[in-house]
């Protein structure tokens, strides 16, 4: 069949605006649980749990837990192994072309790095900074930046000498980190209610942007290609979209009580926001402009880190169950129920 030029340019342009319309409506999602991991208490004692980072290429899920990272295959959530000698464990990071995996410790203010195919613990990079909590690695320079939260600083590791390049101060509570894999790194400062701009070439701060409504940011993920960044707050509790350039606020959402994890999901617009209160939220960006309400997910009490297959595109996170909160201090004027060593678990929720 042949057709006029005039006929094909306009099919060309229905097609363009159907894809348009099309990408533009939210995708019907119906994330629910689809199994519990029950996990054994980790050494010592005690209950503490953090970030979780999934390898979706090597089938792997790590997650932080007390005194140890515990690695799941992907697909069965069978134990594969698990990383020990640590003393309170953050956050992991996988550096492929190297064979390497890193882990933060901070109460023992390094990091701790282990064979990616052995889990067998190879070195360390001490930071001297209390508190070495999030960590991340940034393709662009490919140094690894750890955030250190009571320091109130970021150490830079160059992960092939295996040693701290500088400690940069960043003045008040760091928290969640993202990299646009161009040079630029964005990190939410939860005490001055703003997200700080690092240029990892330089190794310098670039510029501070407050992030209102949206109060004591937390939880950051990032859209890299269409350049906006996903911040996420607990006091006041709100979700911000915005500008990876310039920092203009486009959008906000109200979220539930202490957010700890945002994901971003590429390949589907898909955003995810993990709260203490047992909540995941989910937005979809319709365009660059703007971000839609798709569902809101009722978890467990406690799940509030997370992170997401790409392969599958299920989400783990990991929770316990709780006593009641200690008596109030002046220090701790509103203490948090305390977690119950024995009882951790690792929650798959699917669609």
């Amino acid at each position: 069949m042949k057709f006029s030029k005039f006929a094909c340019i306009a099919i060309a342009v229905s097609f363009l605006l159907f894809g348009t319309y099309t990408s533009a409506n939210p995708p019907a999602v119906n994330y629910h649980l689809l199994k519990k991991v029950p996990l054994a208490a980790a050494p010592g004692g005690g209950e503490y749990f953090d970030y979780i980072t999934v390898d979706s290429a090597a089938r792997r899920v790590y997650v932080s837990h007390g005194t140890e990272v515990v690695v799941l295959n992907a697909d069965d959530y069978t134990e594969v192994g698990t990383i020990g000698g640590l003393q309170r464990c953050h956050g992991v990071v996988v550096v492929k072309n190297l064979g390497k995996g890193y882990i933060t410790d901070g109460d023992l203010q390094k990091e701790v790095i282990f064979d990616l195919k052995t889990l067998k613990v190879t070195g360390e990079v001490k930071t001297n900074q209390p508190d070495t909590d999030s960590l991340i690695y940034d393709p662009a320079s490919k140094y690894i930046f750890t955030f250190n939260g009571n320091s109130h600083n970021t150490t830079i590791v160059d992960p092939v000498k295996e040693a701290v390049l500088k400690t940069i101060d960043l003045e008040d509570g760091v928290e969640f980190t993202a990299v646009d894999g161009k040079g630029m790194l964005y990190d939410n400062n939860e005490e001055k209610n703003d997200v700080v701009v690092i240029d990892t070439h330089t190794l310098a701060v670039k510029a501070r942007w407050p992030v209102a409504p949206e109060g004591q940011a937390v939880a950051m993920a990032i859209d890299a290609k269409n350049r906006r960044l996903f911040s996420s707050g607990r006091n006041s509790q709100f979700l911000v979209m915005m500008d990876a350039d310039n920092g203009k606020v486009i959008q906000s959402f109200p979220i539930s009580a202490g957010v700890d994890a945002n994901v971003f999901e590429p390949a589907t617009g898909m955003l995810f926001v993990s709260t203490r209160e047992g909540k995941i939220h989910i937005f979809h960006e319709d365009s660059p402009e703007k971000l839609s309400e798709v569902d809101t997910v009722t978890t467990e009490y406690g799940a509030k880190t997370m992170q997401i297959d790409s392969k599958t595109h299920n989400l783990f996170l990991s929770t316990s169950d709780f006593d009641p909160p200690a008596a109030p201090t002046e220090k701790q004027p509103h203490p948090l129920p305390r977690a119950k060593a024995g009882n951790f678990r690792v929650l798959v929720y699917g669609r």
